[in-house]
């Protein structure tokens, strides 16, 4: 299967928020993705979502007119100054893993960025996410630090890589 040719990515919809919240939910209850250590409501999702805008939008890609992931660009700090830097965000859904779909939302965060006018895109990793470091990285992305065990779910103290791509 060639995902660019079975798949859509556009901007998300309010409609698109269940299916959001599902992968989310997802990753916070079995992944280190997230430091979210508790589900969240629809609800809370669709608040989520109106928090971003038209230069911070959210993006879903679909495969056969069924949500699979989802990405969004962040803003990164309320400070006028930080306006040309943006936090990128996406999720797969766990069944979906493995087909390059991260790849294409991945893709399509730059290509939108871009057209935003961002200067710089920033992604927080977490310690033992090992592909989507490389697929950030395979991006342009370059790592410039780690902090050090600042969040701690299922047990562990984890750290996070921070990885930045210039436009």
């Amino acid at each position: 299967m060639n995902p660019s040719l079975d798949s859509l990515v556009r901007r998300a919809t309010q409609d698109d928020v269940p299916a959001i919240t599902d992968i989310y939910n997802d990753s916070i209850l079995n992944t280190t993705a997230t430091f979210d250590t508790e589900p969240k409501s629809t609800a809370d999702r669709l608040e989520w979502f109106r928090s971003h805008d038209d230069r911070h939008p959210v993006l879903v890609l679909e495969v056969d007119s069924r949500v699979v992931g989802w990405a969004s660009l962040t803003e990164w700090s309320d400070r006028k100054a930080y306006d040309g830097t943006v936090e990128t965000t996406y999720y797969v859904a766990s069944e979906s893993r493995g087909r390059g779909y991260g790849r294409i939302l991945s893709e399509a965060l730059v290509v939108e960025a871009r057209g935003l006018g961002f200067h710089t895109l920033i992604a927080r990793i977490t310690d033992g996410s090992d592909a989507s470091i490389h697929l950030h990285e395979s991006a342009g992305f370059k790592h410039i630090g780690t902090m050090k065990e600042v969040g701690h779910k299922f047990g562990n103290y984890l750290g996070v890589h921070i990885l930045q791509k210039m436009l």
